[in-house]
Order: C-alpha cells, then sequence, then structure tokens
C-alpha cells in the first residue's frame, strides 16, 4: 500500500480550505484518508498553515510520500529539508 501525504479540499466554491491528510494513493482526493495532521488556508492573510509536525515526521519516517504542494509547505516552513 502506497501512502501519501496530500491535501483534502473542503469549503465552498471559489473559498478552498485544505486539510493535509495522510491517505492511500488509491483513495480519492477528497475520500477516505488514515490520518488528518493539519490544516491549510491560503485566503487568510498571512497565509494560515498549521501542521502537527511530530506526526508529519514519523509519516515521511514511515515511508510516506508528500504531494510535491505539501512538499512545498513543508519546506517552506521548516518541518523537511
Amino acid at each position: 500500500m502506497a501512502v501519501k501525504i496530500r491535501l483534502k479540499r473542503i469549503g465552498a466554491k471559489k473559498k478552498p480550505f485544505y486539510r493535509i491528510v495522510v491517505a492511500d494513493s488509491r483513495s480519492p482526493r477528497d475520500g477516505k484518508f488514515i490520518e488528518e495532521i493539519g490544516y491549510f488556508n491560503p485566503l487568510t492573510e498571512p497565509v494560515e498553515f498549521k501542521v502537527e509536525g511530530e506526526k508529519a515526521k514519523k509519516w515521511l519516517e514511515n515511508g510516506a510520500q508528500p504531494s510535491d504542494t505539501v512538499k512545498a509547505l513543508f519546506k517552506k516552513n521548516g518541518i523537511i529539508k
């Protein structure tokens, strides 16, 4: 089973809000997930980003692959180098 750390979109039309989740790579974007580890709100100024760093590091150590967007967010906020 390939595990990914990716964004799950919630929120209304033209008002995106994302949860950062750990999910099986075969499940749909807004479908079933294993664990929720944070959230991301691109509409606020400054951008609101919160993630449980220890859970994220644990999943990365166990082989979970972050999506490109999540990887960029983690680098920007110092979770991965």
